[in-house]
């Protein structure tokens, strides 16, 4: 009985927009001992199927998996079952064949045995990271298995982009772990879940600049050497450190009143992967520049 529930409450769940064609029920005949005895019932869990015409059943004796029982019904009714769709994963499957072509290439890859499927939907919004898995077992991907050293499982490798030559993982196996590797060996900043941790779209050396505020200097100079580094740099959001700084020159409480604004969205949800992305990057710069004004204040007040 507690092996079939589950597929029976999906059975049930399949067929639930046909309620008044079709009802899947159950009976506890030990609490309802006189319809158990009625129907013959003599062992757990019984099956028996009732057309809505006759009170004498048929008694189903198929398979007891979701498959074999929602073809039973359908048979008998002509009403097909509405299932959800699974959620495709996240993680690609590497054979003998597709091995070498992902290897080596433009990703860093983490190679997992087994599936790990919450790390690889962690990751799934970074392009140039792909967390991927090569069944030893199988006979497409067993030659790639052996000629990496796969020996013992679970196995985990990472590849560096543009790199064969694998790095092994011997850290420990939780999620958490696992995200804080990928991030320091791909230079990403995901968290577990998903999203951006607090790191995200910040950079060091404008940081380092901005905090040059509470030791003494305006935030005017401030913003010239910010405007000026952030030209040589190819981070994503350098212009943006530049642009905020700007715009605090001449409206110091700036980038607190974004920072309300882009925090509302994030609240509000419904924001697509890549535009929640760059809402959290933009959001952790903010903070650097709302801290160091509001450390700049404090010191004023120290003096006084």
């Amino acid at each position: 009985c507690k092996n079939l529930a589950p597929v029976w409450e999906e059975l049930a769940e399949s067929f639930k927009t046909a309620s008044d064609k079709v009802i899947i029920a159950k009976v506890n005949a030990d609490e309802h001992k006189d319809l158990g005895k009625r129907f013959g019932v003599q062992g757990f869990p019984t099956l028996k199927w009732f057309d809505g015409k006759s009170d004498k059943p048929v008694d189903y004796k198929g398979g007891r998996d979701l498959e074999s029982l929602s073809s039973w019904v359908t048979e008998k009714t002509g009403v097909k079952p509405k299932t959800k769709k699974p959620t495709p994963s996240a993680i690609e499957m590497l054979t003998d064949r597709t091995f070498a072509d992902k290897i080596g290439g433009d990703k860093d890859i983490l190679q997992l045995q087994p599936t790990w499927e919450s790390l690889a939907e962690d990751f799934a919004t970074e392009s140039m990271v792909l967390v991927a898995k090569v069944d030893a077992e199988a006979e497409s991907s067993k030659a790639t298995a052996k000629d990496q050293g796969v020996t013992s499982y679970p196995t985990i490798k990472f590849y560096p982009r543009g790199s064969k030559v694998p790095l092994d993982y011997t850290g420990a196996r939780s999620e958490e772990a696992l995200v804080t590797y990928l991030n320091e060996k791909a230079g990403t900043h995901r968290s577990v879940g998903g999203g951006l941790n607090s790191q995200a779209g910040t950079i060091d050396v404008l940081d380092l600049i901005l905090a040059k505020v509470t030791t003494g200097q305006t935030l005017a100079s401030v913003s010239d050497d910010i405007s000026r580094i952030a030209t040589t740099l190819t981070d994503r959001y350098a212009e943006y450190y530049s642009r905020v700084a700007t715009k605090m020159s001449s409206s110091s409480d700036y980038a607190q009143k974004e920072l309300k604004r882009l925090e509302g969205m994030l609240e509000k949800g419904g924001l697509a992967p890549a535009k929640k992305d760059d809402v959290t990057s933009r959001s952790n710069i903010l903070r650097k520049f709302v801290v160091d004004a509001e450390e700049k204040i404090e010191s004023f007040k120290e003096e006084l």
